[in-house]
């Protein structure tokens, strides 16, 4: 997606800073919509209101761990915070890089006076992790294809029921996702689902499920792929981002539609960097605070199809802000869409992933 000239000239802007001070930062992000919707909803109105402030962005969150690591061994610190999904911080927060916090010291409240902290809940997985959005891998299907007669599908078993609805599916190529929910839809407990899994048993079980469908599985690596192939009519259903899937039912107006049972709920939030100075971290800390409050995170939901982090956002979620349809229904976090959801295990992926997904490529080759 292409950034608005807006966008442009608020970063061209920040760019141009004069003497280095507590007041120029640089934050991480990953560009494109995303981070343009973070300049629209966080660092203009920040700027407007502080406008001593200068702020840079860096797009680099990809590389963030490896370029961390090497700042860190360098005693060179030139980020101010960063941007980055879940496991990363997770990651950094266990290397010491990121900066451990008190959400209650440095989260405003929300406005009805509920703590950051239960605000927030579940979504802080990480000493350090601060977080912003929750995405979801969840599934579109082409509603073009339904079968005469057939229910719309609406429950994750459907992409397991060949009889009822034929045609080709798309999956991840990879075990994460996929493993579980073999493991729910051939009978498992959803609160047992990891338990299961840790086991040899439960690996096999999990892959005889997936057997049931892989010769009509097309498996995907990026993103993009099975928005394509939906747009194509090349396969009935598929997993992706739930952003992928608002960008082709949306902005592209084909016949596909949302099936939001069990979708996988992943993170994106703020690290901050161990090793800034005291002036520097007020500095960004004071940020932080303006940048995550209730208001600020259903702010960023009129840019991207990515709900808010915090409870009390949802309700405040509106319209899109060029488009002028209602968010709230896009959202994963949206009460009714979020009825049957799973989080991403990340202590269990960190520990697992090397060995199942050793084993899930074996039972692709096969």
């Amino acid at each position: 997606m292409k950034l608005t000239q807006s966008f442009l000239a608020g970063t061209a802007l920040a760019l141009v800073a004069g003497t280095a001070s507590a007041q120029d930062m640089t934050f991480v992000s990953w560009g494109g919509a995303y981070q343009m919707s973070q300049q629209k909803a966080y660092v203009e109105p920040y700027i407007e209101a502080n406008p001593d402030v200068s702020i840079t962005w860096d797009e680099s969150s990809a590389e963030a761990v490896a370029r961390l690591r090497a700042m860190n061994e360098a005693g060179n610190i030139t980020w101010d915070l960063v941007d980055v999904v879940a496991a990363d911080a997770i990651r950094l927060c266990d290397e010491g890089l990121a900066m451990e916090y008190d959400p209650e010291d440095m989260l405003a409240p929300a406005e009805d006076g509920t703590s950051a902290e239960d605000d927030f809940g579940d979504m802080i997985v990480s000493d350090c992790f601060i977080p912003q959005i929750a995405y979801s891998t969840t599934f579109g299907y082409r509603t073009d294809m339904v079968p005469e007669g057939v229910d719309a599908p609406s429950d994750i078993c459907s992409i397991f029921d060949l009889e009822t609805y034929p045609g080709r599916r798309s999956l991840e190529r990879r075990p994460i996702n996929n493993m579980e929910w073999a493991l729910y839809c051939d009978g498992v407990a959803k609160d047992e689902i990891y338990d299961v899994l840790a086991t040899p048993e439960g690996q096999d079980q999990a892959l005889a499920k997936l057997d049931t469908i892989k010769d009509d599985v097309i498996w995907w690596t990026a993103g993009a792929d099975t928005p394509q192939l939906l747009a194509d009519g090349e396969i009935f259903m598929g997993s992706t981002y739930n952003g992928r899937l608002f960008s082709v039912i949306v902005e592209q107006d084909q016949p596909v539609a949302m099936m939001w049972d069990m979708q996988v709920f992943d993170l994106d939030g703020w690290i901050i960097p161990t090793g800034l100075s005291d002036e520097k971290l007020e500095a960004v800390k004071d940020f932080v605070y303006f940048a995550t409050d209730t208001q600020r995170l259903a702010d960023q939901a009129a840019y991207i199809s990515y709900g808010p982090a915090r409870q009390s956002s949802a309700p405040l979620v509106g319209e899109h802000a060029e488009l002028g349809i209602d968010m709230a229904p896009h959202m994963p976090t949206n009460p009714e869409n979020a009825e049957n959801t799973l989080l991403y295990n990340y202590e269990f992926w960190a520990d697992y992933r090397d060995d199942i997904d050793a084993k899930f490529q074996a039972w692709l080759a096969q």
